[in-house]
């Protein structure tokens, strides 16, 4: 699977192909979330280092931009009820 992907970084790095292949799959497995886990996640990262909510939802709302496949826009509403239910 992603052979291309897996050729060029051998090509292009120092990696060997085992190291390769691992790194694609760390990264497919990364971009696997589902929009409600990431934003969980994020919540609990952001939630340990002692923010509070008002600003752990705007940073996720932020972070929501960056994801390699953009999910729809969530308002701050939709972002707590992921976390709350």
């Amino acid at each position: 699977m992603h052979d291309d992907l897996i050729d060029h970084l051998t090509r292009s790095t120092p990696l060997q192909r085992g190291e390769a292949l691992r790194v694609v799959q760390d990264v497919l497995a990364y971009f696997d979330e589902t929009t409600e886990e990431f934003v969980r996640r994020r919540h609990r990262e952001l939630q340990g280092q002692g923010l509070v909510n008002a600003v752990i939802f705007e940073q996720i709302s932020t972070d929501l931009r960056y994801r390699a496949v953009a999910p729809p826009e969530l308002s701050l509403r939709q972002l707590r009820r992921i976390v709350y239910g």
